[in-house]
């Protein structure tokens, strides 16, 4: 059951990145030229999604923990179809706007911290190995998806794409979370009522792992933004720059295979302190000794944010354990989609002030990540 578990969110998570995050990258552009618009207005919509997903996580994650995910997953399948849908049809910004409102509403019930929750729910403490695989398998996405969306558009157009994107979800998403996840888990429901709720609101820990995850995000979303132009400003050519900037999927994917064959067998806390660090210290290599280090950069980037995108979903578990863990979640992850949606914008002006040396801000950013991460005790939980 758990390898049919993990197989199943993993391929759903692929679906549900490529086609929502990621599209963007590829459809701004031909969709803001015929709409007569920037392409800012068309990543503005992408943030207001995010800031949609981070207001309704804890409820979808509250639900998880009451229904075990099928329900909240397979919906998220309908959702996301529904707004592409709308994004495909949209003939004013106004209609994208309304469009990525409701792709954000999907993104909280599909993303991520609803499959980490979903898994909890069925498999309690013993989720770690399955939430790496789960990064594993959607580690690709960018991958898988961008050049089929690219595909699409050449041949559809991007309101084509959009509308292909909407069937594979209500024809491949939809039926697999629907039928391959089971309906509830073994273990009783979570708690009801305020008095569930209480103790989050009392943990300092909660607070100090939302500070980690919201610097972890505003650092992955600025630089999956501009790395290409950083790159260049730090003195590489476009083709270089892009190329070296394509070195941390491979770098994030090859972390999480190490995580998963050895920093497993150690408390979340060790792996997550180590990940912390690498940033910043490749940030450091670059600002000191220029374009010669700009790999070692991109593969410390790459490698820190793939463990810490397991950790987001690792840590909580060991920390607090399965009890309630989809409204933890929720909670703990809501800052970090509000970091999502302001980092590019941010990023963009730290660029144009600093040049490359904004990643001075962002080493410190996460530096005191790492300060926070050694606050936290390595405890067992209890739930």
């Amino acid at each position: 059951m758990k390898v049919k578990l993990v197989f199943a969110l993993g391929s759903a998570q692929v679906l549900a990145w490529g086609s929502t995050y990621y599209l963007p990258a590829i459809l701004a552009e031909p969709q803001a030229r015929e709409l007569g618009v920037g392409t800012p207005w068309v990543f503005g919509a992408l943030s207001a999604a995010l800031v949609v997903a981070a207001l309704l996580g804890p409820a979808a994650g509250r639900m998880i923990d009451l229904t075990g995910g099928r329900s909240v997953l397979a919906a998220s399948s309908l959702v996301f179809a529904a707004g592409l849908a709308l994004l495909g049809a949209a003939d004013s910004v106004a209609l994208v706007f309304v469009a990525w409102l409701a792709i954000g509403a999907g993104m909280a019930m599909g993303l991520y911290e609803a499959a980490f929750s979903t898994l909890a729910a069925h498999l309690g403490t013993d989720a770690r190995s399955s939430i790496t695989g789960i990064t594993l398998i959607a580690g690709f996405a960018s991958t898988l998806c961008w050049p089929l969306t690219a595909l699409l558009e050449a041949e559809l157009g991007w309101r084509g794409a959009c509308f292909a994107w909407a069937g594979i979800h209500l024809f491949l998403g939809w039926p697999i979370n629907r039928f391959a996840i089971p309906a509830r888990p073994a273990r009783a429901a979570a708690p009801r009522g305020p008095e569930a709720r209480a103790p989050f609101r009392r943990d300092r820990r909660m607070l100090l792992l939302a500070f980690v995850f919201a610097a972890t995000w505003f650092i992955s979303t600025s630089l999956a933004a501009h790395l290409p132009r950083l790159l260049q400003m730090a003195g590489l050519s476009i083709v270089a720059a892009i190329a070296i900037a394509g070195m941390v999927g491979p770098a994030q994917v090859g972390a999480r295979v190490l995580e998963f064959a050895f920093l497993r067998r150690f408390h979340p806390l060790v792996a997550a302190r180590i990940a912390s660090l690498a940033h910043p210290l490749g940030a450091a290599a670059l600002l000191a000794l220029g374009s010669p280090l700009a790999a070692v950069f991109a593969l410390l980037h790459g490698a820190g944010n793939g463990i810490m995108t397991i950790a987001s979903g690792t840590l909580p578990l060991a920390l607090f354990g399965a009890s309630g863990y989809g409204f933890r979640q929720g909670m703990i992850m809501a800052p970090a989609r509000f970091c999502q949606a302001l980092a590019p914008l941010a990023f963009a002006f730290l660029l144009e002030r600093y040049g490359h040396h904004a990643l001075t801000v962002t080493a410190g950013i996460g530096c005191a990540g790492f300060l926070a991460l050694l606050a936290l005790k390595q405890n067992r939980p209890h739930g």
